[in-house]
């Protein structure tokens, strides 16, 4: 009997210390992507406003995931997701202009080849995966293929066009699995009430909950991570006044660059919805 239990206790003991290791193993994957060298300078200035490893530890990402960002932008996550997805043999998607959607702009056209070129490298950032998104794309991926679908500054961009937000929605609940998870980082307007159409780029918290709710999300938690206490949101040229896009009023000369500076970036809702499974 003693000899069962002993055993049992080390079997037990060792399954700790190996999801441990694995714990470890996965902490130190996400570390090495975001101090890697192969970031750009300008990502990396902006790590101390933007909290990577805090915020994508709130979203649960784990090794072996297959993750979709939408709309990604500068590249900012892409730098990040990766080479985690490379070193932790998970995959990143990344879901870029409609090429064959022959509305979309010449610029948006040549943007995408860039940020493809950009990511080419499998010795850095492995086997990166492109998919047309936009008003008219098709699925983000096979359904219930995606483990976390992540979206960072762009709800405000999908409530100019009509029924764009909802299509969004429902694309990322179509391309999750049961359990898996949509992130959303996001100017946020609370407490001010937000303007039509989160014109000035803040939306407010209840909107977002809202749509994700319509798809069929359930909320799931929120973080103060990425809050700014600093941000009054009450600038002429909305959120884009703020660090890091720093717009001024061309008919100001007055216009105090350095105030703004002085607030950072923006205050941003940090979100998790699950797909329920």
């Amino acid at each position: 009997m003693f000899h069962q239990r002993l055993t049992g206790a080390l079997a037990g003991l060792a399954l700790v210390l190996t999801t441990a290791g694995a714990a470890c193993a996965a902490d130190a994957a996400l570390t090495a992507a975001i101090a890697s060298p192969d970031r750009t300078p300008a990502s990396v200035a902006r790590d101390a406003a933007r909290h990577p490893a805090e915020s994508l530890a709130f979203w649960g990402l784990k090794p072996k995931q297959t993750v979709v960002e939408l709309a990604p932008g500068g590249g900012y996550w892409t730098e990040i997701l990766a080479p985690y997805a490379k070193a932790t043999g998970g995959r990143y998607v990344a879901a870029v202009a409609d090429v064959d959607n022959p509305e979309t702009s010449e610029a948006a056209r040549k943007g995408r080849a860039a940020f493809e070129a950009r990511f080419a490298d499998p010795a850095k950032y492995g086997q990166v995966t492109f998919v047309n998104f936009g008003g008219k794309s098709g699925p983000l991926g096979p359904p219930g293929s995606a483990d976390l679908v992540i979206t960072a500054r762009n709800i405000h961009n999908w409530m100019w066009t009509p029924g764009m937000l909802d299509k969004v929605m429902a694309d990322a609940y179509a391309v999750l699995k049961p359990g898996g998870v949509l992130a959303v980082e996001e100017h946020r307007a609370d407490p001010k009430p937000q303007v039509p159409e989160a014109r000035n780029g803040y939306v407010a918290v209840a909107s977002v909950k809202a749509a994700a709710g319509k798809a069929g999300f359930k909320f799931a938690a929120s973080s103060e991570v990425n809050a700014n206490p600093k941000d009054t949101k009450d600038y002429a040229g909305g959120v884009w006044t703020l660090p890091p896009t720093r717009n001024s009023p061309k008919d100001d000369p007055n216009f105090d660059r350095a105030k703004y500076d002085a607030i950072g970036e923006s205050d941003r809702m940090t979100l998790r919805f699950v797909k329920p499974g």
